[in-house]
């Protein structure tokens, strides 16, 4: 056990993670030279194209030092405030964590976050500075912040630059003089925690864990505490590039276990794994359910599909914890599932790997958060989804997410973040200067508003710099009312939304506006609307396409040509009553991006 190290790193996004991690299995040769590639542990392609880390992933390294062997378990962590579920769960796998702050950037907001869930569980923090090697790095500034922040010596931080591996042998020395090794007894029993799994075709479910107390052994009869199922463990091993066999681990080993699992709900991220005869008196504590922030329905764009849908999103959801989903029916798009994600990059992600890994084609609704809606009668229900409201003549009051959301910025930008904040109805809870031009803003925001579109509008007004986080707080009241659009007459309840009172009649018109953009001309005039309740608050008409019945006509009595147009007038109100209107995918992207 003293000779094993597990630790994680933790940066915010772009700051030069995975290029650190491809640099450490570089030098302890757990990489061979042919299978060196960038980002060698990001192996989905979205994250190669968007070069952000989606899953977390964990390897072993070999590394010698004074002529003494050691074990060292990277558990790589994404960087995105949507996956830190999946950040808090590696980093109760391990004793350290790196620190990793871009010499260039400075500390942002994700950094902190992370650095207090390090806090949290007592990890041993080793700051590193990265990207020295740039032009424009600024490290002494950086440095004189992340004294500040986390209250170290100067020569406590590592000056590294990952992509020309600068200062890794260093890194890589420290990490074993400072990290701890891990603590825990090989005689007591078994207690486990998974901190990740995937699916394989072949095998099922391969679950990855990190064992504090207890050995594990193949065929060992072993229990999965949150779920209370029990399997025989087939297959233990370590995980380098390969998954390798091994006939035992005992404490602070970070490896996999297949057990023939086929169903995705009976293995779930933060479980404790124990032995069935030999149980551990509790389970490790962190392990949560976690809870969906933004809800959105996606339906397959050919109802034959609906089942293939259902494997497909199941088989995600094992790769990611924290993908949930329920089965809803909707009048204008047939059959589907009411999803829940952690935010919307992570339902994007999950949108593009629905279609790359499982060829399906959807449509994504409106996406939307969780209300409470408090009754006349006095009964509470949480609402996912504006159709699902009661009527309005039942409503007390609806109360809504809150969330205290952590902006750090350049100063000169903090005029224009503030008015985007407040126009999203927002109320200042603190501002302080990090340095003389960095500046941390704390604002109090609903959740609902920044669903849409703040984080790219946060970007565009900062110029990039700007950095975001957020963590919910309650729910609190809100004058909310339910938004219907209406194509002739019907309501279309994917394009349904809850909004602010103050906001609904903007947002109604350009939803109008926008959808008579997209909506295809008929042979007949679409009326398209706004409608809270009854009352109609905005309306567009996409017109007919006609064809100039009357052309033939020339001269001759206008008797003759009102026939015509009657007989035309006839036909059109015919079509009109049994013509239905399709409402092309585009458009419910469309809302996606309103202004």
């Amino acid at each position: 056990m003293k000779h094993i190290r597990n630790f994680c790193i933790i940066a915010h996004i772009d700051h030069g993670k995975s290029t650190l991690a491809d640099r450490l299995l570089q030098l302890t040769n757990t990489v061979s030279e042919r299978d060196a590639q960038a980002q060698v542990l990001d192996d989905m392609d979205l994250e190669r194209e968007r070069g952000i880390t989606i899953k977390s992933h964990a390897i072993q390294m070999a590394y010698e030092l004074d002529g003494e062997k050691y074990t060292l378990n990277l558990i790589d962590t994404p960087g995105h405030v949507d996956f830190s579920y999946e950040v808090s769960r590696s980093i109760a796998a391990c004793e350290g964590a790196l620190l990793v702050v871009d010499a260039t950037q400075g500390i942002q907001a994700q950094t902190i976050s992370n650095l207090y869930l390090a806090l949290e569980h007592d990890l041993e923090i080793i700051p590193v500075l990265n990207k020295i090697d740039m032009d424009n790095a600024m490290i002494e500034e950086v440095a004189d912040q992340i004294v500040e922040l986390i209250g170290c010596d100067y020569d406590d931080i590592l000056q590294v630059s990952a992509k020309t591996g600068y200062g890794v042998d260093d890194l890589l020395e420290n990490i074993v003089k400072r990290i701890p090794s891990p603590k825990g007894d090989p005689e007591a029993p078994l207690q486990a925690l998974i901190f990740d799994s995937v699916f394989n075709n072949f095998r099922g479910i391969i679950a990855y864990f990190r064992i504090f107390n207890g050995t594990i052994k193949p065929g060992d009869f072993v229990k999965f505490v949150a779920t209370g199922k029990e399997y025989y463990a087939d297959e233990i091993g370590i995980l380098t590039l390969t998954r390798q066999k091994r006939d035992v681990m005992g404490t602070g080993d970070v490896g996999y276990i297949i057990s023939g699992i086929k169903t995705s709900k009976e293995v779930k991220v933060g479980d404790t794994i124990t032995h069935v005869t030999r149980q551990c008196s509790k389970a490790i504590e962190g392990f949560e359910n976690v809870k969906p922030m933004v809800f959105a329905g996606i339906y397959p764009v050919d109802a034959d599909d609906y089942e293939e849908l259902r494997a497909s999103i199941e088989r995600l959801q094992l790769n990611d914890a924290s993908l949930v989903f329920e089965p809803e029916s909707s009048a204008a798009l047939g059959f589907g599932f009411r999803c829940g994600f952690l935010g919307l990059l992570h339902m994007e992600i999950i949108q593009e790997r629905l279609d790359r890994e499982f060829d399906m084609d959807v449509i994504t609704t409106v996406p939307n958060v969780s209300y409470k809606v408090h009754t006349t009668a006095g009964d509470i229900y949480e609402v996912h989804n504006p159709s699902g409201l009661p009527d309005e003549t039942l409503i007390d009051f609806i109360e809504e997410p809150f969330i205290t959301a952590n902006i750090i910025t350049k100063a000169e930008y903090v005029g224009a973040i503030m008015k985007l904040c407040i126009d999203k109805r927002g109320t200042l809870k603190n501002q302080t200067y990090l340095t003389t031009d960095r500046i941390e803003i704390i604002f109090d925001l609903p959740l609902g508003e920044i669903v849409f579109d703040f984080y790219d509008k946060l970007k565009s007004i900062s110029k990039g710099y700007a950095s975001f986080d957020y963590h919910i707080t309650g729910y609190k009241e809100a004058k909310l009312v339910k938004l219907d659009i209406l194509l002739n007459g019907d309501s279309v309840d994917a394009l349904s939304t809850l909004l602010h009172r103050d906001n609904a009649y903007n947002f109604g018109r350009k939803m109008c506006e926008k959808l008579r953009e997209l909506i295809p001309r008929q042979q007949f005039d679409i009326a398209i609307q706004a409608a809270i309740g009854a009352k109609i608050i905005a309306r567009e008409t996409v017109k007919a396409v006609r064809k100039d019945v009357t052309a033939k006509c020339y001269g001759g009595d206008i008797t003759r040509k009102r026939k015509l147009l009657e007989k035309q007038k006839k036909g059109k109100k015919r079509m009109r009553q049994i013509g239905n209107v399709e409402v092309p995918q585009s458009a419910f992207l469309a809302v996606l991006k309103l202004d």
